[in-house]
């Protein structure tokens, strides 16, 4: 038994040297793929992906983000324990699911870990999470988020997104583009940018005012 306990052990050293090792180097170098991506390669799709540094991008991209996804990405720890706490109950009430899932706990799955999945992978998702916050840092939390997110069927990045839907680039991007592609980022592979209708033609006119919101108040002061 006592070999066991040692491997356990060793196991243990060296996924957290490793994980740590592979968060540093995505510190300084764009993630060249991730398991979303190699799910569309294996379905037969294509990958389209721009990677856009976030002084590059337009800032009401992250705005939207924020306004979409985290409002209070720029407070939290990497958990947003009163957004989990309201989706539980949303859940539980039969309301729209919902996750409660912070732009840093995306980012974190997104970049070193696989779509589904059950306690295990949350479990690890939020060791991640934790090194990301303290090994990277707000900023580049957000530039990775809006890089590797899936923004439609085979397209990822904010940069892609709007290439493929406006027929620009991310550099400047209205409120509304912006909101547009942040109103796609829960579902991208049963909603579209272009010509939206429905659910996200709503939520993208919702997100474009609140872009403003966001500014205003300095909730996305941390980018700063």
């Amino acid at each position: 038994m006592l070999w066991f306990f040692r491997w356990l052990l060793k196991a243990a050293l060296v996924f957290v040297l490793g994980s740590v090792l592979w968060v540093l180097a995505y510190r300084i170098v764009p993630p060249p793929f991730t398991f979303t991506m190699l799910g569309d390669v294996i379905g037969g799709r294509s990958v389209t992906k721009d990677w856009m540094t976030l002084s590059d991008m337009d800032p009401n991209m992250a705005r939207a983000a924020i306004a979409g996804e985290d409002s209070h990405f720029c407070s939290h720890s990497g958990f947003d324990f009163r957004a989990i706490g309201a989706a539980a109950i949303r859940n539980a009430e039969g309301g729209r699911i919902r996750g409660g899932s912070t732009i840093s706990q995306q980012t974190a799955k997104n970049a070193f870990l696989f779509q589904g999945g059950g306690y295990l992978r949350k479990a690890v998702e939020a060791w991640f999470t934790f090194l990301i916050e303290h090994l990277w840092g707000k900023r580049r939390i957000m530039e990775v988020y809006l890089n590797i997110a899936e923004t439609g069927i085979g397209t990822y990045g904010a940069n892609a997104g709007a290439i493929r839907y406006f027929g620009h680039d991310a550099s400047h991007l209205t409120p509304l583009e912006a909101a547009r592609i942040a109103a796609v980022l829960p579902l991208p592979k049963k909603r579209a940018a272009i010509a939206p209708r429905g659910f996200v033609r709503r939520h993208g006119n919702v997100l474009a005012r609140y872009v403003g919101v966001v500014r205003r108040g300095g909730l996305d002061r941390c980018l700063s």
